[in-house]
């Protein structure tokens, strides 16, 4: 993100939070569940700039808890586009991104960041990036699709996700169990057809 002038990029939960607030934090996206109290931990920091987003991280809409929306996605393009007009104000920054456990909601924004910043680069190599940064990143894949169409990606970003899914689910049974439990079956699904795809060929 160097057209930013952002020259470390962070994804955490909120209980890892305390281990970032001597790391020369500069730029922070909250993404939080709308009922949740606003972490402290953000006073022990140093002087940042902070935007705090709220909605829920499920892929379907449940009594009381809709899926990301449209508007959510263009609010996290908006923080990007503030990012890069503030650039000549700084030298560098770091940037980190956070939501309840640093595992969908923190990822998916932090992918439609870098594909906003870079629109040439491939987006495989994103999300490469994304588990390096991320090991346990699993982004939510109704965020995604929002900013695949927003960023005129044309599904490559969407395909690249799934690729990302199939990744994971070979990487770890943990995921399948884990989004399972979430009622996040159609995730599984969707990168578990790549494995069959390729198995069939």
């Amino acid at each position: 993100m160097k057209p930013i002038a952002i020259t470390r990029l962070t994804i955490c939960g909120i209980d890892e939070l305390p281990t970032h607030r001597n790391h020369g934090v500069s730029h922070v996206l909250s993404v939080l569940d709308p009922d949740r109290e606003d972490p402290t931990i953000f006073g022990d920091f140093d002087p940042h700039e902070r935007t705090i987003l709220r909605f829920h991280d499920v892929i379907d809409d449940k009594e009381g808890r809709p899926a990301p929306t449209r508007a959510d996605v263009e609010a996290i393009l908006a923080f990007g586009e503030e990012l890069k007009a503030s650039h000549q104000d700084r030298r560098d920054g770091h940037l980190l991104v956070h939501c309840h456990m640093g595992v969908s909601r923190s990822t998916a924004a932090m992918i439609t960041l870098m594909a906003q910043v870079e629109p040439d680069r491939d987006e495989d190599s994103i999300f490469t990036t994304i588990r390096e940064m991320r090991p346990i990143a699993w982004p939510n894949s109704v965020m995604i699709a929002f900013a695949d169409e927003m960023l005129g990606r044309e599904g490559r970003l969407t395909a690249a996700l799934q690729r990302h899914y199939a990744i994971q689910l070979e990487r770890d049974d943990m995921f399948e169990r884990w989004m399972t439990e979430l009622e996040r079956v159609r995730e599984i699904e969707f990168g578990r057809a790549l494995s069959k795809q390729k198995a069939s060929v």
